[in-house]
C-alpha cells in the first residue's frame, strides 16, 4: 500500500472516533523500519482502545497489514504497527510526559482534514519537499494540559487519605485506656 494512502486511511480512522491533536511525522530519514509516525490523543482508556480498533479495521479494509498492537489491555498508551506507519495513541498526560513529538518531530507532514471539526483532526505543519502544499487545512486545537491533571489528583487524594485513617477505636481498647487514666490519677 502506498504510504500516502496508508497515512490518509489512518488519519481518517482516528478522526472517525474523534481523536485529538493528531500529528504525522516523516521518519524515513531517521530509520529504515517505518516511514511515518502518527501520534494522537484519546481522552480515556475506552477511547484509546476504540481509536486503535478503528485504525486496525480501516487499514485492513483498505488492504493494508497490521503487524501488531501493543498496550490495548490497559489503554493508556496503545501502539498500532501498520508496517510503514506506526500509530501512537496516548492519553494527554502520558503524551505530555513522553513528548514523542520531540523524538520524531523534525519532519512533520501536512495532512488535510476530512472534517472541519474543531474537536479533533490532524495538526497541519510544514510540508515535505516531496509533498504537495496544502495551505488550506484547518488547525486542530491541542488538548488542555491543566484540565487533565487536577481532576485526577482531586479524585485520588481524598480517597487515599480517608482510607488510611481508622474510623473508630475498638471499645475494649478505649475502656483500657480510660481505666489506666483513672488508676494513675488516684
Amino acid at each position: 500500500m502506498d504510504i500516502r494512502k496508508l497515512q490518509r486511511t489512518i488519519v481518517d480512522a482516528l478522526e472517525d472516533v474523534k481523536a485529538q491533536d493528531i500529528k504525522v511525522f516523516n521518519t524515513s530519514h531517521l530509520t529504515e523500519l517505518f516511514d511515518r509516525v502518527i501520534v494522537a490523543s484519546g481522552t480515556s482508556n475506552r477511547q484509546t482502545k476504540a481509536l486503535a480498533s478503528s485504525v486496525r479495521e480501516k487499514v485492513k479494509e483498505a488492504g493494508g497489514d497490521i503487524i501488531s498492537t501493543e498496550g490495548e489491555d490497559i489503554g493508556e498508551w496503545v501502539l498500532v504497527d501498520c508496517g510503514d506507519a506506526v500509530v501512537h495513541i496516548l492519553q494527554p498526560a502520558l503524551r505530555q510526559y513522553y513528548n514523542l513529538e520531540e523524538i520524531w518531530g523534525d519532519k512533520p507532514v501536512r495532512v488535510k482534514l476530512a472534517t472541519g471539526s474543531r474537536f479533533g483532526g490532524a495538526q497541519p505543519s510544514e510540508p515535505l519537499d516531496d509533498e504537495e502544499d496544502e495551505d488550506d487545512a484547518p488547525v486542530a486545537k491541542p488538548v488542555a494540559k491543566s484540565a487533565v491533571k487536577p481532576a485526577a489528583k482531586s479524585a485520588v487524594k481524598p480517597a487515599a487519605k480517608s482510607a488510611a485513617r481508622p474510623v473508630a477505636r475498638p471499645a475494649a481498647k478505649t475502656a483500657r485506656k480510660t481505666a489506666a487514666r483513672r488508676s494513675t490519677s488516684k
